[in-house]
């Protein structure tokens, strides 16, 4: 470097460039996706669940953070929006008949996907789109998805025997549109119930926005069903008196008890007649008006010829 003529300097060596910044390996961070855990980097390994953001979890590692959620030190920002396991759901994964023992030792580098689509056999890496129902949790790849559900479902013949009401019209509507699952049957929307695994974070951020939604319509419901309880008291506190103590004065007793209560009675009734009728006269005189009629009992009175005979 000294012009001695021993080395010839470069421009590289004479002049400072500004560094180039390091570009991640979108190989190994797509393997990171479809390989291991999102939230504790292990190797997925079921039972597998995923957020409505499709990303993937080891369901132990999703209840460690959960129940603790300064477990993991970046939990909040890769899982924060899940409240609880109801936000989650267990994939229905097919594993793949190509993985062998041997390849699944090596976990650090496997050489073949540990899941593939149950309908075309290709393996769950990440070169292709997959998606999951979210009424039954079946994983499938997009496009054997779209060529099974490609197909309209046929039309039956209109029969004549009897005209349509609106609610069998709203019916067959609903019905019409929504498909079953290829694999278990379940019944699923195909604009609202297939969601993607690792999607794109354009399609990230849709997912995300149609899942606050989803959640800002929740309490709503609740709403409703207070109402409808407040309705029925309305209505309740609408009726005449009468019905009510109609309604209060119905026995609310057990039909055995009150068997046996009536039992109870006649028995000692029996008793208290077999002992009136074995008293002497001269007794009886003494409680009975002398002119032989039968004197009207009170309150005061009540009950005393049998409490002191």
């Amino acid at each position: 470097m000294g012009n001695d003529g021993g080395s010839i300097p470069d421009r590289r060596d004479l002049v400072r460039t500004k560094a180039k910044a390091e570009q991640a390996d979108k190989a190994n961070q797509v393997r990171a996706m479809w390989f291991f855990c999102a939230l504790s980097k292990r190797p997925l390994r079921e039972p597998i669940v995923s957020c409505p953001l499709g990303k993937l979890y080891n369901k132990d590692a999703l209840l460690e953070f959960l129940l603790d959620r300064t477990s993991f030190g970046d939990g909040e920002e890769i899982c924060g929006h899940i409240r609880s396991l109801k936000d989650v759901k267990v994939l229905k994964l097919t594993p793949n008949p190509a993985k062998t023992p041997a390849s699944s030792s090596s976990s650090s580098n496997p050489t073949h996907a540990p899941f593939v689509c149950p309908l075309n056999f290709k393996e769950m890496n990440g070169v292709q789109p997959f998606v999951y129902l979210s009424p039954c949790g079946c994983v499938f790849s997009q496009a054997g998805l779209k060529a099974v559900t490609s197909t309209p479902p046929p039309s039956k013949p209109p029969s004549n025997e009897a005209t349509p009401t609106k609610e069998d019209e709203t019916e067959n509507e609903k019905s019409s549109t929504l498909d079953l699952c290829p694999q278990c049957g379940a019944k699923y929307d195909r604009a609202s119930d297939v969601l993607t695994l690792n999607p794109p974070r354009e399609l990230e951020a849709q997912m995300r926005a149609a899942m606050l939604v989803k959640r800002a319509a929740e309490p709503t419901k609740c709403k409703g069903k207070g109402k409808k309880r407040k309705a029925a008291s309305a209505e309740g506190a609408g009726e005449p008196p009468a019905k009510k103590a109609a309604a209060a004065a119905v026995p609310s007793t057990n039909p055995s008890i009150a068997a046996a209560s009536r039992a109870v009675a006649a028995s000692l009734a029996e008793e208290e007649a077999k002992r009136r009728a074995g008293m002497s006269d001269a007794v009886k005189s003494l409680y009975a008006p002398k002119d032989g009629s039968k004197k009207k009992e009170t309150f005061m009175t009540m009950g005393t010829f049998t409490r002191y005979a």
